[in-house]
């Protein structure tokens, strides 16, 4: 190692080392970090800020309007390039912080890659309590920064300026890491990024990071491989660790060799388009009657990259309590699961090894067919939901339906929360692999425009779709956050909003009162309002160009299919508008485990808690 070093401020030189970090996506080299979402506050402004001002030409800064969003559309874009790059947020101390929590959490849940910088209190305490600092008497060392740490993988303070030499590796290395993916946050302390050091000129070679693949253990595969043999009645549950491992083609080309139909969690869909060959439906509690069906009666089931969650084994309801489990996961906390044969290592890599391990042995033949006849029985179920009818106010599956039909195959459809997840988990036709993003790993109300703004951006690089995002939404959730329309505006990134306004928290009231409980807090007709005959309704068309989108209301299925055609000429963000229906949605039939209440004066709730308790009953025991 060379003894040559530079003199640097800790913000300069974090900012020098960030900008050379690379990596490879389809064999080119770009940078590992595509840029940085920031507010600034007296917490970063002075220091962190003259280093990036420096540097816009290498690692642009995005300007948000609010933290929490910000980092949402960190989180988008992290998804859309299937962790192969990274966005970093940036905030101030005290609220900016805070308010990157919920994001953070995001990230943890969904297992992506996101880097939270965030100031904190002064190192050297001399100013203390400062302006946005929170006290605790009995430890000064805890500051609103240490809310981060139950969700993210990574958590760092910086107190002096050479601990970033050992801090930022490891913070990189967590974030790439496929088994120990997710968010890392680094506090810098606000007096320690002024500090001068004289850095290794080392420090900043540039490096190309790679994702490793680690190859799963030869005697786990071997005995999954005996395991599946055994199987007359063998199912594959695709997660989104098929899609983090780049695995779409190995799956396919696996299964249909051996002939075991594949289903898919929400995570996971859009690893294979809806008329694949293999495809049987998404699983579980926003999922298929084929998919559901498939899964109570398979014998051996192969998980691949998923963790399991209850809307997907419908809170362990789905499955024959004898079924057996072979799971293939980088992360050995999520291969355990539910005594599982454990396969731990890369989807890709384990899915070839697998596949060789298995010699002649397919499927018996009824098994694909009957995948077939169940998944043909689906679709056609969906169409008669999807048909559209004379009703005045249209439901989201006729919604989903018009805009699947005008989307394009390279368009991006991205949801999170409210009615939203089951209906296009459910009704939305994958045209080509990697255009879904549902986000319900952690139902992230106000994801949605935030990770639309993330996904165009991401759709600039290489190894993108190159397509338009498309967020539905309901009016419940853009009321929560809609301020990236205007970030998206400002920026020039196209994307294309549609609100459907069902007159407040509608999927919610629906599972309140399939419970038994009143309608009460959740339609803006049951809540205390001044006049819940009329109740106040917002403009969404002119509140989004106030923003500075082009948009429209429309009236009904036709006039939609219209607007979204318009909507695809545009540039920039564009917003439209429909009533649906808070009462029409595509039925399920896989159960969920809930809380109600033992005891209750309403004869509807202790009814539904006699049905809560058949549905434990069924639950399989598992750790």
């Amino acid at each position: 190692m060379s003894g040559k070093t530079v003199r640097l401020t800790m913000a300069q030189a974090l900012v020098r080392y960030l900008c050379n970090q690379y990596t490879e996506i389809d064999g080119e080299r770009v940078p590992l970090f595509a840029g940085l979402f920031g507010i600034f506050g007296h917490g970063n402004v002075t220091c962190l800020s003259e280093a990036l001002e420096q540097v816009q030409d290498r690692l642009p800064t995005y300007r948000g309007q609010n933290e929490q969003s910000m980092a949402l559309a960190a989180v988008g874009f992290a998804k859309a390039k299937r962790r192969r790059q990274i966005m970093i947020a940036c905030t101030s101390i005290g609220p900016g912080a805070a308010n990157m929590v919920t994001a953070a959490g995001t990230a943890m849940a969904n297992r992506l890659p996101v880097l939270l910088l965030a100031g904190d209190t002064f190192a050297n305490r001399l100013p203390d309590p400062v302006l946005q600092q929170v006290e605790h008497f009995g430890d000064p060392t805890i500051t609103v920064n240490d809310a981060f740490k139950p969700v993210v993988r990574y958590w760092d303070r910086i107190t002096l300026p050479e601990q970033i030499l050992s801090s930022l590796p490891q913070a990189i290395a967590t974030m790439l890491d496929p088994a120990d993916c997710g968010p890392a946050f680094i506090g810098l302390a606000q007096d320690t990024q002024e500090k001068a050091f004289d850095y290794p000129q080392v420090f900043f070679e540039p490096k190309v990071w790679k994702i490793p693949r680690p190859r799963p253990d030869r005697d786990a595969v071997a005995a999954a491989a005996a395991l599946l043999a055994t199987a007359k009645r063998p199912l594959i549950i695709s997660g989104g660790g098929v899609r983090y491992s780049l695995a779409e083609a190995e799956l396919a080309g696996f299964a249909a060799r051996r002939g075991i139909p594949v289903v898919e969690t929400i995570a996971g869909k859009g690893a294979l388009t809806h008329d694949h060959p293999v495809h049987a439906g998404p699983l579980g509690i926003v999922g298929s009657t084929s998919a559901n069906a498939l899964a109570k009666e398979a014998d051996v089931i192969v998980a691949i990259g998923t963790r399991l969650q209850d809307f997907t084994t419908g809170s362990w309801t789905a499955f024959a309590q004898d079924a057996r489990f072979i799971s293939v996961n980088t992360a050995r906390f999520d291969a355990v699961k539910h005594r599982a044969l454990s396969v731990i290592g890369d989807a890709r890599e384990a899915i070839a090894e697998l596949d060789a391990a298995l010699g002649n042995w397919k499927a018996p033949a009824d098994r694909m067919a009957k995948a077939k006849a169940l998944f043909a029985e689906w679709d056609a179920l969906l169409d008669k939901h999807q048909k559209p009818t004379n009703a005045a106010v249209p439901s989201y599956a006729q919604v989903v339906a018009v805009l699947n039909r005008v989307a394009r195959p390279e368009d991006t459809l991205i949801a999170a929360a409210g009615g939203t997840p089951g209906e296009v988990t459910k009704g939305w036709r994958v045209k080509n692999p990697n255009t879904f993003d549902c986000e319900f790993g952690f139902s992230c109300m106000g994801y949605e425009i935030a990770a639309g703004w993330g996904c165009a951006i991401a759709q600039e690089g290489p190894g993108a779709a190159g397509g338009t995002p498309i967020v539905m939404i309901g009016d419940g959730t853009y009321m929560m956050m809609n301020s990236d329309i205007y970030s998206a505006a400002l920026t020039g990134h196209k994307m294309i909003v549609v609100v459907c306004d069902n007159g407040g928290y509608a999927v919610i009231n629906r599972l309140q009162q399939f419970k038994g409980v009143p309608g009460f807090n959740n339609l803006l007709s049951d809540s205390r309002i001044r006049n819940r005959d009329n109740p106040l309704h917002v403009d969404f068309a002119k509140h989004a160009e106030a923003m500075g989108a082009q948009a429209r209301h429309v009236g009904g299925l036709s006039e939609l299919e219209e607007a979204m055609k318009w909507a695809q000429g545009n540039d920039g963000p564009t917003v439209i508008s429909i009533v649906s229906d808070a009462w029409a949605w595509v039925p399920g039939d896989a159960d969920w485990d809930v809380g109600v209440p033992e005891v209750s004066t309403f004869e509807k709730v202790r009814a539904a808690r006699k049905a809560q308790d058949a549905i434990r009953a069924g639950q399989r025991v598992g750790v």
